[in-house]
């Protein structure tokens, strides 16, 4: 080195110190960020400008959900809108049923995320056979109920003038079974005057498990399933469960899809007879999904789902509750047998 002239000398190349820390640039779109936003606090502390890619980050499932739900709520009571303010003229009831299939799958295709659930029920069943962690289960339920409620209230936005025409004038507003131009049923369902409390729960229970038992085939890779083509899949069974279980009840099988609208029904002034309405039908639409999703996963897991199940453990999962000490131990011992 001391040979060389001083210009030839400042020509070689320095090399780089030991941990000297080398600053990468970060985009604000991208998944370098997400990524490096979640592992690595020192680049999340170096870049406040990134505050909402952070935010975005942690709670981009419920977004998901919210926007998957306020989309499929948006289409299902917009159709069903048009075609009771128009008396029919712009629509029937076979529009009412493609509409909610097409909602329901641009909701799948927005939220895909977040496993697309955009039904309390859904997400429960899930939780109990599919792994979801239950911790998601509060966070999607309340997105899914949020983005139900902004829906109905844009619907109601949208058409408030046909409704105030189509009832009678401005302000009034009624409920089905206490008025023949009634249009709280655009925003969620009520049963057809027949129905029986038995008969309603059912009707909802029925429809609620054909929805989980269709729902876990489409997604079944190893009995054909519909690999991208779920989201047209999921169209076509609520088209298909409109049309063979619609007419009774309105075929909620969703708490946010029913309670949240009947909400905002309630607050923008429907007055208390959307609770009263049906003989309180208003609880069926909460609690019969539920029971019916349920029911719907396990017959799927138990006849034909290979895969991880609590159904496909010993004693159907219930091991897992009565002995959760063995259980552990033999996890235990199996992980260090692999991993002397």
């Amino acid at each position: 080195m001391e040979s060389l002239s001083k210009e030839e000398q400042a020509a070689l190349p320095v090399a780089a110190e030991p941990n000297t820390h080398t600053q990468q640039a970060y985009a604000e779109h991208g998944a370098m960020i997400d990524h490096e936003i979640i592992h690595e606090e020192q680049i999340a502390a170096a870049h406040p400008e990134l505050l909402w890619s952070r935010i975005r980050h942690t709670l981009r499932e419920p977004f998901a959900e919210f926007f998957g739900t306020f989309i499929m709520i948006l289409f299902g009571d917009g159709v069903v809108a048009q075609v009771v303010l128009s008396n029919g003229e712009k629509g029937n009831y076979q529009s009412i049923n493609w509409g909610w299939g097409i909602g329901v799958m641009l909701g799948i295709y927005t939220s895909g995320i977040s496993g697309a659930h955009l039904n309390p029920a859904v997400t429960f069943a899930n939780c109990v056979f599919r792994q979801v962690p239950w911790r998601k289960f509060p966070l999607y339920a309340i997105a899914q109920l949020l983005g139900a409620m902004t829906a109905a209230a844009v619907v109601y936005g949208n058409y408030r003038s046909a409704i105030d025409a189509f009832e009678g004038g401005a302000g009034v507003r009624t409920v089905p079974g206490y008025s023949e131009t009634a249009t709280a049923g655009i925003f969620c369902t009520y049963p057809a005057e027949f129905m029986s409390r038995t008969g309603q729960f059912f009707s909802e229970f029925i429809a609620s498990s054909i929805l989980m038992f269709l729902i876990y085939a489409l997604n079944d890779d190893a009995n054909i399933g519909a690999g991208p083509l779920a989201p047209i899949g999921m169209c076509l069974v609520i088209f298909g469960i409109g049309c063979a279980w619609g007419w009774e009840t309105g075929y909620a099988l969703n708490l946010a899809r029913d309670f949240g609208p009947r909400l905002v029904t309630y607050m923008i002034g429907y007055g208390p007879n959307v609770w009263k309405a049906g003989n309180y039908y208003f609880w069926i639409p909460m609690v019969a999904p539920f029971l019916g999703c349920t029911f719907g996963g396990f017959l799927y897991d138990t006849f034909m789902w290979t895969g991880e199940s609590p159904i496909n453990t010993p004693w159907m999962g219930l091991q897992r509750l009565v002995r959760p000490k063995v259980n552990e131990t033999r996890e235990k011992w199996t992980k260090d047998l692999a991993d002397p």
